[in-house]
């Protein structure tokens, strides 16, 4: 299966590598290139692409992008690749329906494997963002006295934990001995339970939980 990508930056020099590297692998082509939101949203409705990956400060805004091509269904998965780590932009893409977001910097072989498990139905936020996303979700307030694992059942907590290091539902099945189906169910408890939004948020929740606590 060859995945199609859009790919939008207003940086000439690093769009044209980003080209190259994409298309280096087989696997993937690039079916579409933009400078602009606009261009982005009009060559996603033109081409239909597996993956529209785009750059969050261009011209029109990444974000606006994001948003129509995501309402208008134009592409089948949004990705973002950028240089911003503030924990707002991060949020926002994650609610406007992006599923990726990518820091700029990663390898040309990690931004493939990320495409490829984004296509597959997985979420992605690079490593390191956790703490900034969990802040600007909870405005800076967080109780230190109670974690927001604590609902959790140890299989939920299990579960969550392997989901915290990227793995896939079909992953988490194989390792814990579940159906896949039986996962799928748990996460929408754990999902519930923490009030989050989806798995990615689930995740860096879990993730910065985890780490403060003294058993890891």
């Amino acid at each position: 299966m060859t995945i199609t990508i859009l790919v939008a930056d207003d940086h000439p020099i690093f769009r044209d590598g980003l080209v190259r590297s994409l298309e280096e692998d087989d696997g993937f082509s690039v079916v579409g290139v933009a400078s602009t939101a606009a261009d982005a949203i009009a060559l996603a409705a033109t081409h239909r692409p597996d993956v529209a990956l785009l750059d969050l400060s261009m011209p029109g805004g990444g974000l606006t992008a994001i948003a129509q091509i995501a309402s208008e269904k134009t592409a089948a998965h949004v990705a973002m690749l950028t240089v911003s780590e503030d924990g707002k932009d991060v949020s926002e893409a994650l609610r406007l329906g992006a599923k990726a977001y990518i820091l700029k910097g990663v390898s040309a072989r990690e931004l493939r494997d990320i495409l490829r498990k984004v296509v597959d139905g997985e979420t992605h936020v690079s490593p390191g963002l956790a703490a900034k996303l969990l802040a600007f979700m909870t405005g800076g307030k967080t109780d230190p006295a109670r974690s927001p694992l604590e609902d959790l059942t140890k299989r939920e907590e299990d579960i969550l934990k392997l989901v915290a290091k990227g793995q896939s539902n079909k992953e988490v099945a194989e390792a814990l001995g579940l159906k896949e189906k039986t996962v799928k169910h748990y996460m929408t408890a754990i999902l519930e339970k923490l009030h989050a939004r989806n798995r990615v948020e689930a995740a860096l929740m879990a993730q910065k939980a985890f780490a403060e606590r003294p058993d890891g």
